[in-house]
């Protein structure tokens, strides 16, 4: 069966601040983050899909939403900047062995985003 990759897009609210940061963002400030997941796989003969979108969903709202969505950052990650974030969510969702992750996008903002590759 083919590879393929698919991807789920997830939004969180949440509220940090920069301690070691000089400027704006040391203080506190919040966002509408915006988390892609993309998976990678082989179709499977029966369903047709490499994961259900539905399942997706589930384990990241259990793993990392219910966590982080109208949390304040800085009591979950110490300098909670986008790239130790989406460190963090990485470290989440790694636990599930169904997910077989190809690459993880966090947006801070519209413009503002990182991005990893597992």
């Amino acid at each position: 069966m083919p590879f393929m990759i698919i991807s789920r897009t997830f939004k969180f609210d949440s509220a940090h601040k920069l301690p070691f940061y000089e400027g704006k963002c040391k203080n506190l400030h919040g966002h509408t983050f915006k988390l892609i997941v993309s998976l990678e796989g082989n179709i499977e003969n029966k369903s047709g899909m490499i994961m259900d979108f539905n399942e997706v969903k589930k384990i990241v709202e259990q793993k990392v939403l219910s966590k982080l969505d109208h949390a304040y950052l800085n009591d979950i990650i110490e300098n909670p900047t986008c790239e130790n974030i989406l460190m963090w969510i990485r470290e989440q969702l790694k636990q599930e062995k169904k997910l077989k992750l190809k690459k993880l996008v966090l947006c801070e903002t519209e413009d503002c985003s990182c991005e990893m590759e597992i």
